[in-house]
C-alpha cells in the first residue's frame, strides 16, 4: 500500500537519523571526559559537521515528501505507536527545518568552544573570560529561538523551552513557580525552625579518600541496577548523563571533604540511564520509541535521588556500606545520616541543593534566561541581576561567579530553555511516587533491604516503556489520575520537612 510504503521509508530514514544522533552523543561524551585539551579545537569542528549532517537528514526535501505522503494515508491502518510515530516525525522535521543548517553548524561550533573556555574560567569565576563566547552563543540561540518561533508560532522563548519540553509553555511554568516563590518563605523558615528544634546533623569531616568514594558510588549504582556491561562511570566538570540502552554514559565529580554529593549524583544519573535502557525496544531508533520530553526524564532520576533514596527506608540500608567505606570516620550513623541527606539550608550551588530550596535556583535560571532571551536583561549584567535574584529568594549572595551564573554548563553549551524541566520533573517525582506506592506498598520495603526491583518494575511498565506514546500530561493523567498538580510536592516536602 503506498502510504505504508511511504512509512516505511520514514522508518528507515528515521532509524540513520538516530543511529547519527548516537554517534554525536558519544563524541561529546568523550569531549566532556577523555578528550585531552589539545582536541578542543577540531572536536568542535567535528561536532559543527556532525550537526550539519544530521540537519541534513531531517530536512531532505524527500524526507518532507514521505510525511505528506504518509500523513494522507488511512490511519486506521497504522496502529496507534506507529501513529505516534508519524506524530514525532512530524515533529522533529518542524523543528529541524525552522533553522537554516549554517546558523545550526555555526551555533554548534560555538557552543562547543564556549564550553572549553568556561571549564577554564569556571574555577576562577571569570565571567569576563568566558563572556564573548557566551555571547556569541546567546545571540546564536536567539536567532534560532527566532526561527523556530515563526515556525511553531510561539514567543520566542517557548520555541526553545519545546525543544526539551513538547507543547509546554512558559506562562504555565511561570505560575507554577510563582505559586511555589510565594509558598517557599513561610515554610522554609518552618522547616529550619524544626531542624533546629530536633537538633542538626553531626557533618562528618574527611577527607574522603576519592578511592573509597569510587568504589562505594559503583556498589550503589550497582544496587539501582546500573549494568556496567552496558555503560559506563567517569568523572567530568560537570554530572551528565548520555548514550543508549545498550550504552548508557554516567559520569559524576568527587569532592574529597564531602561524599554525599557524588552519592547522590551517581544515583540521580542512573534514574536518567534506566529510563534511557527501559525504552521499547520494538521501536528503538524511531522518534516515538524515545523519551518523552526532559520533565518525565528529569522525574526519572529525581524519583531515584530524590523519592526512594533520600527516604529513610534507603538510608539505613546505605549506612552500612557508607561506614564500611570510612571506617575512621564519625558521624555516619544512620540517623545521623537521614538528618545529613535531608539538611535544610539555603546554599549556592544547585546540584547540591535541598529538595525544598532547589525550585529557588531553578526559578532564578528560568527567569534570567527568559529575560536574556527576550532581550530585557544584557549578558554583561547576569551576575549582578544572579546576586539580586538569590537574594530575593534565598536571602544569601555567591562569593564569586563560580558559585553563581557559571556553575552551570547549560548556557555555556547552549542548553537554553531546558532549566524549568529540572523542577517539573521534581513536581512530578513526588506525584508518580505516591501513585507507584499506592500501585504496590512493597516498594519501600523492599528498598530498605535495598531491593529495587519492584520500583523499576512499576516505573518500567507505566513510563519508561510508553516511550513517546503519549505526551507528558496524557501520560500523568494515564498514571496518576491527574496532569502535573504542584500541590503534591507541597504535600510531600511538608510530610518529610514537618
Amino acid at each position: 500500500m503506498p502510504d505504508r510504503t511511504a512509512y516505511f521509508h520514514l522508518k528507515e530514514k528515521f532509524r540513520k537519523i538516530s543511529i547519527f544522533g548516537e554517534a554525536s552523543a558519544m563524541l561529546h561524551w568523550d569531549m566532556a571526559v577523555m578528550m585531552p585539551e589539545g582536541g578542543a579545537s577540531r572536536r568542535s569542528e567535528q561536532m559543527a559537521l556532525m550537526s550539519v549532517m544530521s540537519h541534513h537528514m531531517v530536512t531532505d526535501p524527500e524526507l518532507s515528501d514521505l510525511l505528506d505522503q504518509a500523513e494522507a494515508s488511512d490511519y486506521s491502518q497504522l496502529g496507534v505507536w506507529d501513529q505516534a510515530n508519524l506524530r514525532e516525525m512530524r515533529r522533529q522535521w518542524v523543528h529541524a527545518n525552522a533553522v537554516p543548517s549554517d546558523l545550526v553548524g555555526a551555533l554548534s561550533k560555538a557552543c562547543s568552544t564556549c564550553e572549553m573556555i568556561w571549564r577554564h574560567a569556571r574555577n576562577d569565576g571569570d565571567f569576563v573570560a568566558v563572556m564573548p563566547s557566551l555571547q556569541t552563543v546567546l545571540d546564536l540561540s536567539i536567532e534560532k529561538a527566532q526561527a523556530k518561533a515563526a515556525k511553531l508560532q510561539t514567543g520566542i522563548y517557548d520555541a526553545l523551552l519545546d525543544q526539551y519540553e513538547p507543547d509546554e509553555r512558559a506562562v504555565q511554568i511561570q505560575s507554577i513557580f510563582d505559586d511555589y516563590a510565594a509558598f517557599l518563605p513561610d515554610f522554609l523558615q518552618t522547616v529550619l525552625a524544626r531542624q533546629k528544634q530536633n537538633g542538626h546533623a553531626k557533618k562528618p569531616q574527611g577527607p574522603f579518600a576519592i578511592p573509597a568514594q569510587e568504589k562505594l558510588i559503583h556498589y550503589f549504582a550497582d544496587c539501582v541496577g546500573f549494568d556496567l556491561t552496558k555503560g559506563r562511570l567517569d568523572k567530568s566538570a560537570h554530572p551528565f548523563s548520555t548514550g543508549y540502552s545498550g550504552d548508557s554514559r554516567i559520569t559524576v565529580r568527587y569532592d574529597k571533604d564531602d561524599f554525599t554529593s557524588s552519592l547522590m549524583a551517581v544515583l540521580h544519573e542512573c534514574g536518567h540511564a534506566r529510563y534511557e535502557q527501559g525504552l521499547p525496544e520494538n521501536f528503538a531508533y524511531q522518534p516515538v520509541g524515545q523519551s518523552r520530553g526532559m520533565t518525565l526524564h528529569e522525574s526519572q532520576s529525581l524519583l531515584l535521588e530524590m523519592q526512594a533514596c533520600r527516604s529513610q527506608e534507603f538510608i539505613y540500608f546505605a549506612s552500612t556500606a557508607i561506614q564500611a567505606a570510612f571506617p575512621e570516620i564519625a558521624g555516619l550513623e544512620a540517623d545521623n545520616l537521614v538528618k545529613l541527606y535531608r539538611h535544610v539550608e539555603p546554599s549556592f550551588i544547585r546540584v547540591d541543593a535541598d529538595e525544598v530550596t532547589y525550585p529557588a535556583h531553578i526559578i532564578v535560571r528560568f527567569r534570567l534566561e527568559k529575560a536574556l532571551i527576550e532581550g530585557d536583561l544584557l549578558l554583561k549584567d547576569l551576575p549582578q541581576a544572579w546576586e539580586e535574584a538569590m537574594m530575593e529568594l534565598l536571602g544569601i549572595c555567591p562569593p564569586h561567579n563560580g558559585m553563581g551564573c557559571m556553575q552551570d554548563i547549560h548556557w555555556y553549551d547552549g542548553a537554553w530553555g531546558y532549566f524549568p524541566t529540572y523542577s517539573l520533573g521534581a513536581m512530578s517525582a513526588a506525584q508518580l511516587f505516591e501513585a507507584a506506592l499506592g500501585d504496590d506498598p512493597s516498594i519501600l520495603t523492599e528498598i530498605a533491604r535495598g531491593n529495587f526491583a519492584p520500583l523499576f518494575a512499576w516505573t518500567g511498565t507505566h513510563i519508561h516503556a510508553k516511550g513517546s506514546l503519549l505526551s507528558t500530561r496524557q501520560l500523568m493523567e494515564e498514571v496518576t489520575g491527574s496532569p502535573l498538580d504542584p500541590n503534591c510536592f507541597k504535600a510531600h516536602l511538608k510530610q518529610r520537612y514537618l
